[in-house]
């Protein structure tokens, strides 16, 4: 096979992060018609579909996925040859990040030791709460939302999809039986968010379920919520990255998945400081590392 043409991966990596055709035609400055004829040419080269069309966007397929982590280390690559001067001695600085508070204490948190040493002269804040601190108004360096930003002077690049399942501790469902879909609403307390205190539509995991489900037990805390369902309160949808390991929980209605996607954003005037692009390379590979943990596969 002949070489690839690095203008076409480029391409495709500017699509993986923007999520859309046309957004990534306005990052790389050509028109969307170009952007779409360099995909249809690489996936043919390559005989592979790379992304779904989707409602929202382009979505990687399992064959994109795969190009991209090589696509993303080539990048880094011609970064790092383009400014050599951008050793890891020279990262330093105060980075602030915003994230779910889920995400933030149950990966992120994990391994932050680990850009802290390869990066030690960089001061992280790590605000990980309900509600996420706004780029765009330069309240945070680097922000992992839920959704893509709209609008704003922005650059939204999608981070990871997850998975999310209705859990129950095994206590309960020796207590309660298993639930089924014609008994999960009539015979079990349900677990979740407070209605008017979302900070997010995407939380609306019972609802997307079946608009029948109404939690009793209600937390704005994932943290909370997990905590109940562990200590068999009831039922409740948790993030698979945070109870698919714990060896006390269940998962019930195993049919029942619901996909959400982390978006990593960025101010666009500040997203090539030495710190960010550190940050954002490092935050790429660790969700790369734990996809399975992400969307459930082990």
């Amino acid at each position: 096979m002949q070489p690839l043409p690095w203008n076409d991966l480029q391409d495709f990596l500017a699509i993986a992060r923007a999520g859309q055709l046309s957004r990534a035609a306005a990052l790389m400055g050509v028109d969307a018609t170009t952007v779409g004829r360099r995909l249809r040419r690489l996936e043919a080269r390559l005989g592979r579909t790379l992304f779904e069309q989707t409602r929202e966007g382009q979505v990687l397929t399992e064959a994109g996925e795969a190009l991209l982590a090589q696509v993303e280390a080539m990048s880094r690559v011609a970064e790092r040859i383009a400014d050599p001067a951008g050793d890891r001695a020279d990262v330093s600085g105060l980075l602030r990040v915003s994230v779910s508070e889920g995400f933030g204490t149950w990966l992120i948190a994990e391994h932050l030791h680990d850009f802290a040493a390869r990066h030690p002269a960089v001061t992280v804040d790590l605000v990980a709460s309900n509600g996420f601190l706004s780029p765009s108004k330069r309240e945070a360096d680097c922000a992992v939302l839920l959704a893509r930003p709209r609008q704003g002077p922005v650059v939204a690049a999608k981070l990871a999809d997850y998975r999310l399942h209705l859990y129950a501790s095994r206590d309960y469902v020796a207590r309660h039986g298993t639930p089924t879909r014609a008994t999960l609403a009539r015979d079990h307390r349900l677990i979740g968010y407070i209605p008017d205190l979302l900070y997010a539509p995407e939380l609306r995991y019972l609802h997307e379920i079946d608009p029948a489900l109404a939690p009793t037990l209600r937390s704005s805390s994932i943290h909370a919520q997990a905590r109940l369902v562990a200590s068999g309160a009831g039922v409740g949808v948790l993030p698979h990255f945070i109870a698919g390991a714990d060896p006390a929980l269940l998962r019930v209605l195993p049919e029942i998945a619901i996909t959400r996607a982390f978006w990593l954003v960025t101010h666009r005037d500040t997203r090539r400081l030495r710190r960010v692009r550190a940050f954002r390379d490092w935050l790429t590979e660790l969700v790369s590392t734990h996809r399975a943990r992400l969307v459930g596969t082990y």
